[in-house]
């Protein structure tokens, strides 16, 4: 059972290595302990994949290694991806912020990949569990359920931990400290951000109130504006998800937690619009109620004491009144967890990678690719592009 390349993982990243591998030449062994392939692929999007982003660049990315992802995604970028996409006859159209989904079904998206597959002649091992790997002298020996497999290159598409619903392990992570390779430590990412009771309990009134916002965290960029859910657990929505995965770096790195911060007008100039009105008998929940969904202006203000007229207000108050519209700080407890996590933040350190191919510098013939590394995207694509990316360029290397 010899093979060039053994890929472990039919997900994203996987399936395209597999074929590109395939389609050079390679004779290529697909391995996935799952019964059904593509499951992430299958649910994203609400059931019509976000497969890309027509706007992608390594800004978009968040990495302890901040320029890693810039090779690969210059290789084969999101326009090559829309290439094949196109090739296949796939309609697709474009949301908000550049998100290109399938008009009709992610099963699209999945029957292109194993198609894709299937112009490699890649073979299949699946459902088929690893039991463990092993350096040999021409390569690797994976050991599976069903066989020993020999091959020169192993590629390790795995995945992180996000979904465990859908069969998420932290192989990955477990075969690179095998072999020496350092992992970042992995947290949910893309997530919603649980409150403290304490924090919620004043909450409770807003809770599903959707808003409009800027989110941000405190010293780290970027800003995200978008929607944002209160919930009867915390906070969610988009602008929720994007900005987690930055206070969870943050966290990381600082040892500490810090609050996250929400500018509930992103379309006006608070100070200017709070001054124009500084002499109106009208409440500031009546006057916010004119860009607010108005149980959100009244349980908000309420919340902060200010229910008299504006007129009625000192300067601090006008001046609190500008802070906390522009940058509504509250701090996260934590996140819930991986079952609702897009995406794994950390993984593998891309510092062990060449940036160029996905291999392991001091492990000749071992790569790393998609989500098990320590590179993750913004909602909206992003992280698909880098399954994409990171599966081509190795599979024009293994």
């Amino acid at each position: 059972m010899n093979f060039d390349v053994v890929v472990i993982g039919a997900g994203a990243a996987g399936m395209m290595c597999a074929a590109q591998a395939g389609q050079h030449g390679r004779r290529v062994l697909l391995i996935d302990h799952a019964a059904k392939i593509g499951e992430r692929i299958r649910i994203s999007g609400g059931g019509r994949c976000n497969f890309t982003n027509r706007d992608i660049s390594a800004d978009n990315f968040l990495s302890q290694n901040p320029h890693f992802a810039r090779s690969a995604l210059a290789q084969f970028s999101q326009f090559d991806f829309i290439k094949l996409v196109e090739r296949y006859h796939i309609a697709y159209h474009e949301k908000t912020l550049g998100q290109l989904f399938c008009d009709d079904s992610a099963q699209q998206i999945i029957a292109m990949l194993r198609a894709e597959c299937d112009r490699g002649n890649v073979q299949w091992a699946q459902p088929c569990k690893v039991l463990g790997v092993a350096k040999s002298a021409d390569g690797f020996d994976v050991t599976t359920e069903e066989s020993v497999f020999a091959c020169r290159s192993l590629v390790v598409a795995s995945g992180g931990l996000a979904i465990p619903q859908l069969g998420a392990t932290p192989f990955g992570y477990r075969l690179a400290e095998q072999f020496g390779i350092p992992v970042i430590a992995p947290q949910p990412a893309l997530v919603p951000l649980a409150l403290a009771p304490e924090t919620l309990a004043p909450l409770q009134g807003l809770a599903g109130a959707s808003l409009d916002v800027i989110s941000h965290c405190s010293g780290q960029q970027p800003s995200f504006r978008e929607s944002m859910l209160i919930t009867h657990r915390g906070l969610s929505g988009p602008a929720i998800l994007q900005i987690s995965s930055y206070w969870q770096n943050q966290s990381y790195k600082s040892g500490k937690k810090q609050p996250v911060s929400i500018n509930l007008l992103p379309d006006l100039d608070v100070g200017v619009w709070l001054n124009s009105h500084r002499h109106s008998k009208a409440t500031l929940a009546s006057l916010l109620s004119e860009h607010l969904p108005k149980r959100f202006a009244q349980e908000w203000c309420a919340l902060q004491h200010w229910e008299k007229p504006l007129v009625e207000h000192s300067n601090r108050d006008i001046a609190a009144m500008q802070t906390a519209l522009e940058a509504w700080e509250l701090m996260p407890a934590g996140t819930l967890g991986y079952a609702k996590a897009e995406v794994t933040l950390g993984g593998v350190d891309t510092r062990a990678l060449s940036s160029r191919t996905m291999e392991v510098r001091a492990v000749p013939g071992l790569y790393f690719i998609g989500e098990v590394v320590d590179v993750t995207g913004w909602l909206g694509g992003y992280n698909f592009q880098w399954a994409w990316s990171s599966g081509w360029v190795a599979g024009q290397s293994v």
